[in-house]
This record gives C-alpha cells, sequence and structure tokens, in this order.
C-alpha cells in the first residue's frame, strides 16, 4: 500500500507540474508593442478596425517604445519576444505564434466569409495608364492578368493561400479567348509585381499558376507596401528600376491616389482578415476592440492588464 501512496505522489507531482510548466508567464512585464508604418494598409485596416483611426497616419498618439516593423519583421518578432504583441494578416499566419481570437471570434477563413470575424480589409490592385508600358505585348499580358483575377481560378488560389477570393462564376479558360497575347511563348517578358507585401504570398502564388496559363512570362515580385501601389504605377517612370506593371494594396486607395486613375485601372481582388498576434507561450487568446486601443494608446502597459487569470 505504501508503494502504491507512493506511486500515486509521484504521479500528482509530475501531474501538477505539467499543469503549471506554462504558468512562468510574468504578468508584470512592460508590454512590448510592434506597428507598421504609416503607409500600411494592414496598420489602416487595424487602427481602423479597433476605433482608434487617430493612429493611422500619426505616431504621436501611439503608447511610447512602441517598434515599427514589416510583416516579416512583426511574425519573427512574435517569436522570440514572449512580451510582444504586434497584428499580421491572416494569410501571413503560420504555427510559430500565437493568432488571438477577436472579440470571441477566431481568425479563420470562414468566419470573415461569415462576417462574424470583425477585422477585414480589402485587397487591392492598380496598374499603369494604357499606353505606359514598354511594349503592347507587356500591357496585354497585364490586361490578361487582370482579368485572372476576377476568375474562379485566381479565387480558388486566393482562398488556398489564406485570403478570401471575391465570389465569381467566370473562368479563365471562358474569357482566355480575349487574351490571345497568353497562347504564345513569353518566357521573354518580365511582368513586374509589388505593393503591399502583406499580398506578396498570395501575389506570388496567382503569378505562379498564371504564367504557366499564359506563355510562361517571368513574374518579378518586389513588394515595399501598400503605399508604393500607387507610387510605383503612377508617378514612376519606366526608366525607374523599382516601376511597376501592377501594384497590390492591402487597404482601399486614397482620395489622393485615385485622382486621374482610371476605375479600369483599379479594383479588388478580395478581402483578408488582421490578426492580433502574441508569442506562443503568451496566456491570452482573445482580445477586445477596446483593449486593443488601450494597448496602442499607452492606456495598458503591463499584461496584468490583459491576463485576467
Amino acid at each position: 500500500m505504501k508503494k502504491i501512496l507512493a506511486l500515486v505522489a509521484i504521479v500528482l507531482t509530475f501531474s501538477l507540474a505539467a499543469c503549471t510548466s506554462g504558468s512562468s508567464f510574468d504578468t508584470s512585464k512592460n508590454i512590448t508593442v510592434y506597428t507598421r508604418d504609416t503607409t500600411s494598409g494592414t496598420r489602416t485596416g487595424f487602427m481602423e478596425g479597433i476605433g482608434f483611426a487617430a493612429a493611422v497616419s500619426s505616431d504621436d498618439v501611439l503608447v511610447d517604445g512602441f517598434v515599427i516593423k514589416d510583416n516579416t519583421g512583426i511574425m519573427t518578432s512574435m517569436g522570440t519576444d514572449e512580451y510582444g504583441i504586434g497584428y499580421v494578416s491572416l494569410s501571413s499566419l503560420n504555427n510559430t505564434i500565437k493568432g488571438l481570437h477577436y472579440e470571441g471570434v477566431a481568425p479563420t477563413v470562414a468566419n470573415v466569409l461569415n462576417n462574424t470575424y470583425g477585422l477585414k480589409r480589402p485587397f487591392m490592385w492598380m496598374t499603369r495608364d494604357a499606353g505606359d508600358y514598354e511594349s503592347t505585348e507587356i500591357e496585354q499580358l497585364v490586361n490578361a492578368y487582370i482579368a485572372f483575377l476576377g476568375t474562379t481560378d485566381a479565387a480558388d488560389i486566393i482562398n488556398n493561400n489564406g485570403a478570401i477570393g471575391l465570389p465569381s462564376t467566370t473562368t479563365w479558360d471562358s474569357i482566355k479567348a480575349q487574351h490571345p497575347i497568353t497562347a504564345r511563348n513569353n518566357a521573354n517578358i518580365t511582368i513586374r509585381i509589388g505593393g503591399s507585401d502583406s499580398i506578396q504570398k498570395v501575389a506570388q502564388a496567382i503569378s505562379q499558376a498564371f504564367s504557366a496559363k499564359a506563355g510562361n512570362f517571368v513574374a518579378e515580385h518586389d513588394h515595399t507596401g501598400s503605399g508604393d501601389a500607387y507610387k510605383r504605377t503612377q508617378t514612376i517612370g519606366l526608366t525607374d528600376p523599382v516601376s511597376k506593371h501592377i501594384g497590390f494594396s492591402s487597404r482601399y486607395f486614397k482620395d489622393n491616389e485615385k485622382v486621374g486613375v482610371l476605375t479600369t485601372d483599379m479594383g479588388q481582388l478580395a478581402w483578408d482578415a488582421i490578426v492580433a498576434i502574441v508569442h506562443k507561450n503568451n496566456p491570452v487568446t482573445n482580445v477586445t476592440a477596446a483593449q486593443l486601443k488601450a494597448v496602442y494608446e499607452g492606456t495598458y502597459t503591463k499584461w496584468s492588464d490583459l491576463v485576467t487569470e
């Protein structure tokens, strides 16, 4: 009997150790706040979504000591900074970090589609003006690329890469005859694509699939932020090496960015969700808009303000 009791005691000891092994998170630590820069579409969608519109274009209203990083930088930081908090596109979310529920709703494609997940924003595209290309072949391929974005084929690719494609009944096979350029060998043609880095994963997947359907053109991706979707297609000449044929934005285009741009040269390709993220060891699983605003404006500065257990 003594041996049995001793064995039970040992088992209980190990069980309790296992249950409390994740309890080393120190809630007295300061929250390290990560954000995107003011040109970022992800920042616009996030700040507007949590009711902190003043922070869309101003760093002055943010908590002291905030850190600015790009999408990849925030993901990397959350993998190592146990006391940090940031936000990224749903399409960037992976198992190296913890994506938080928002207002009690999990950040999933299904919940974006059924409109229960509140933090979402549009994925937009913009092209150069008609005639502002090095050749008619490049312009025709760009037009075909944009037409492909509105098909069920593209929607499937978008959905498979973490974003949410727009409803469509058009297949590429049903419209490809309207774009005869895609039937020839285009391996010597390069299409330069840039803009939002949040859309990069989706855009590269689309380019890879469409290139195979359009004569194997070369898709050159260089994504440096939503603000560059407009700048590098509309304000930078073709002789500049950073100019783009197609630019993607993870926010609606601003009024000043649409001046002089034809409606046929811009549009939406998808929806995306924005997810607040933390280190995997962080015990927080859900946040509200009010809590996130309090963190980013500096009302909440320690993890004890968010950890209620």
